[in-house]
């Protein structure tokens, strides 16, 4: 199914319908502000196996991230007590970030392991965090990408469709993504070390 939502004005209704193919457990494809990405509710365990196995990884230990829809959601799934991290954040957040940093019991309690750590995201795009907004709860999510990186296959949505529609639940069009991925930010350490750079210009 694709579902197309206009980033300027993103319709209630079909947001609507999107969160409900994520209550329900589904898997959607979504526009973010850098690549298309897969994601599912962060309750939907049963998802968050296919994801992981979609990847490659082994569904007891996913190398997974989680979008949020503002700093203020981050408390309830991370602990982050050094005020200068938080700060470096929210400088920084919404935008093409993933903030690695240390996660509370929430986390290893969903995916049914010892995880530590998990990459955060806030992503500067209208259609995402409406859905995640509406849904009251993080998404998990995951690039989608080619073997061959990142293509126009992973930057149409209506090529995503035609590829991807199968193994998902519901392709949301939000126009044509990125071709870069996020910056990837490790918070974790005693300094602050970019592990990727991506679209993200990080401001200290």
């Amino acid at each position: 199914m694709l579902v197309k939502v206009y980033p300027q004005n993103p319709n209630s209704k079909h947001i609507r319908r999107i969160v409900e193919t994520l209550e329900r457990g589904g898997i959607i494809i979504y526009p973010t502000d850098t690549v298309y990405a897969m994601g599912c509710d962060i309750k939907a365990p049963k998802a968050i196996e296919r994801i992981a196995r979609y990847k490659g990884h082994n569904p007891l230990n996913p190398d997974l991230s989680v979008i949020f829809h503002d700093m203020s959601q981050l408390s309830e799934y991370t602990i982050i007590r050094d005020n200068n991290i938080f700060k470096l954040m929210k400088r920084n957040l919404p935008g093409p970030f993933t903030f690695i940093v240390q996660a509370n019991n929430q986390i290893p309690r969903m995916f049914k392991n010892k995880k530590k750590t998990v990459g955060i995201r806030i992503p500067d795009n209208p259609v995402t965090l409406e859905i995640v907004r509406e849904l009251g709860r993080p998404l998990i999510t995951t690039s989608i990408h080619d073997s061959n990186g990142v293509d126009e296959y992973t930057t149409d949505p209506e090529l995503i469709h035609e590829k991807f529609g199968n193994l998902v639940d519901m392709v949301v069009d939000g126009g044509y993504g990125r071709n870069e991925p996020s910056t990837v930010v490790d918070c974790t350490g005693d300094e602050i070390v970019i592990v990727r750079q991506g679209l993200g210009e990080l401001e200290f």
